[in-house]
């Protein structure tokens, strides 16, 4: 999670959603991102999707089984879908997203059981930090509007 807190940060400076996603297996990392749909003009480019494109090329497979994402906020809708199709084991998650989280803050895909895949959800590890650094950028943000 350090890691992607670190990705956050970097996504922040250049004017991003400061939000990180590392794609680990067996200790190795297999894929890393952050959001960067400003910059990248597309909106699919939030850090979990930018971590997934990039352990499926480094992978050779869209499939990315036994693989943990840990991600500095709580997952969207289109997130959750892709990570299920990516058939991602695990998600851990540091903060939440009361208004668009798909995990538990506003929906819980990871419980669907109309799904083929189940995704094992943790919340929490290094939220605090998270958040700071979201409440931050957003303050900064203000800041330069007024």
């Amino acid at each position: 999670m350090a890691r992607a807190l670190s990705l956050a940060a970097e996504g922040g400076r250049l004017g991003e959603v400061p939000v990180g996603a590392v794609i680990v297996r067996d200790g190795k990392v297999l894929g890393e991102g952050y959001n960067c749909p400003i910059s990248g003009h597309d909106p699919t480019a939030h850090a979990e999707i930018v971590a997934l494109r990039d352990a499926a090329m480094r992978e050779g497979n869209y499939r990315l089984p036994d693989t943990t994402l840990y991600v500095t906020l709580e997952p969207c809708t289109m997130c959750m879908g892709a990570l299920i199709h990516a058939r991602i084991a695990n998600v851990i998650y540091a903060a939440d997203e009361p208004r668009a989280g798909a995990v538990r803050s506003q929906l819980s895909l990871a419980d669907a059981a109309h799904y083929n895949h189940r995704i094992t959800v943790s919340a929490g590890l290094m939220a605090a930090q998270s958040a700071q650094l979201l409440k931050s950028f957003f303050a900064e943000r203000r800041k330069k509007k007024s």
